[in-house]
């Protein structure tokens, strides 16, 4: 048997299209989030709920960071949607995603009072913490052979 006949036979655990939907709509809300945020931007973090002090530190975003997010969210995205078409193509998604992921929570927490102002530190973490966690799936599933 070939390792194209092999990699066909391997079949994906019920798990992990559970896992691979559920980023599909954490994912799918970061680029409903990143699309709204630049095309109605205050009008959209007011109807969010934000703070004045939120929203001003959203407005001070230097052009380098609008960059950095859009890589995060959209690797991602790109991820989610490898993910569930079983593409090995995922793990690269997800690293090039952790990147963004990485520069905006150290620009959150590098600018003084970012983070306080977005309810802590805890958030910025969170995402990058869960894009890890894309990594090493995409990556354990690419090894077992689930992802082509």
């Amino acid at each position: 048997m070939t390792t194209v006949e092999t990699a066909a036979a391997v079949k994906a655990p019920w798990w992990f299209w559970l896992v691979a939907a559920v980023g599909l709509l954490w994912n799918g809300f970061g680029a409903f989030d990143y699309t709204m945020s630049h095309v109605q931007g205050e009008a959209y973090y007011r109807a969010s709920g934000m703070t004045d002090a939120q929203i001003a530190f959203m407005a001070t975003y230097p052009a380098w960071m609008h960059g950095v997010w859009a890589v995060g969210v959209w690797g991602s995205a790109l991820g989610a949607v490898l993910l569930l078409l079983r593409s090995r193509w995922a793990f690269h998604a997800f690293a090039v995603s952790m990147l963004g992921a990485i520069g905006n929570c150290a620009h959150t927490l590098a600018t003084p009072g970012a983070a306080e102002a977005m309810g802590g530190p805890v958030f910025p973490v969170v995402i990058v913490v869960i894009c890890g966690v894309f990594i090493w799936l995409s990556w354990a599933m690419t090894k077992r052979g689930v992802l082509r």
